[in-house]
């Protein structure tokens, strides 16, 4: 996982918001009103918690300006962290892009010694069958909470995974 925001003293690339930029215009369905747009994304990628990580269609780490496959972001606050964002290119689903994205999510986790991953994510989207096969369990739900874009009073799921 990468740590944008302490790069060497140097200003930040943003190649990786054009990355996740290209991933998520092509994973995110707009009627649900998800997608994040590229000033919360550079913002994000600016700060000291957050992380990310671009793979390429075999489960690599995708090299910069290439085009990625998938990606994750996440933040930490103290011993936790957030996943806030999850995507991968639907011509590469189902084909362990979304596994090895977790899988080296948590392990970057566990070497920074982090207790519990969470996420939200509304009711009925497929990927709870992937996070479910990875440990998490519900922990709450937010009531109507997605009212954004062409859709309203979705629940909100919290999820959490003991790293």
């Amino acid at each position: 996982m990468k740590n944008a925001g302490e790069q060497t003293g140097r200003k930040v690339s943003f190649d990786p918001v054009d990355q996740i930029m290209d991933v998520m215009s092509q994973a995110f369905d707009p009627a649900y009103g998800e997608a994040w747009n590229r000033r919360q994304i550079s913002d994000a990628l600016l700060l000291p918690n957050c992380h990310y990580l671009l793979l390429d269609e075999h489960g690599e780490e995708a090299p910069p300006g290439s085009r990625a496959a998938g990606f994750v972001l996440s933040r930490q606050a103290a011993d936790e962290e957030e996943l806030l964002l999850i995507a991968v290119c639907p011509r590469f689903r189902r084909k362990g892009v979304a596994s090895a994205l977790l899988e080296q999510l948590v392990g970057d986790l566990r070497r920074r010694g982090i207790s519990r991953l969470f996420l939200e994510m509304r009711e009925g989207n497929p990927a709870e069958n992937l996070y479910r096969k990875f440990g998490f369990d519900a922990v709450g739900r937010r009531p109507s909470y997605y009212n954004r874009g062409e859709i309203k009073g979705i629940d909100a799921i919290t999820f959490a995974l003991v790293v």
